[in-house]
């Protein structure tokens, strides 16, 4: 049978080329690793103009270090710099062992502004069997620590320029 004979040489010969059409892609794409990146500088990583700028963190650094600094007396629970992210865990006042409170701040803009910042605070109460149940907190109590983190901020921005 000539016919099947024939067509077993035109597949070897088909193979043949697609293997060697992959062994071409393979090298042309190895040899893609000798570019230099456009954005690397030589001798190192890239280093920044200002260590102290917002943009080394992601988010502005006096709303970072002030939100640290006011939130301090809770336990971190994650902290992200670069998304501006900060999330407590639970903090029960000592005076008061049944309730306890969680804060999740916000920092959205890279400039010291009062819309760049945004506290959410959770609060829950111990019931009579010892189980946690959510509670709505005092609304206030978000702006108060609004204007803490913010006050702690523009302190920090004075200290930084007079110094």
């Amino acid at each position: 049978m000539p016919f099947v004979q024939g067509a077993g040489v035109r597949g070897v010969i088909y193979r043949g080329a697609v293997v060697a059409a992959l062994a071409a892609a393979a090298l042309s794409v190895a040899g893609c690793s000798h570019i230099p990146n456009p954005l690397a500088r030589k001798g190192g990583p890239k280093e920044m103009a200002n260590p102290n700028s917002a943009a080394q963190i992601g988010v502005n650094s006096y709303l970072w270090e002030a939100t640290l600094a006011t939130l301090s007396f809770m336990p971190l629970a994650s902290a992200d710099p670069y998304g501006g992210v900060i999330i407590t865990d639970w903090y029960a006042n000592p005076e008061k062992p049944n309730e306890r409170f969680k804060c999740t701040v916000y920092i959205l803009d890279a400039r010291l502004r009062a819309d760049g910042l945004n506290v959410a605070v959770f609060k829950q109460n111990r019931d009579a069997s010892g189980q946690w149940i959510d509670a709505p907190s005092a609304g206030e109590t978000e702006t108060q620590i609004e204007n803490a983190i913010l006050t702690k901020a523009r302190q920090l921005r004075l200290s930084n320029i007079k110094g």
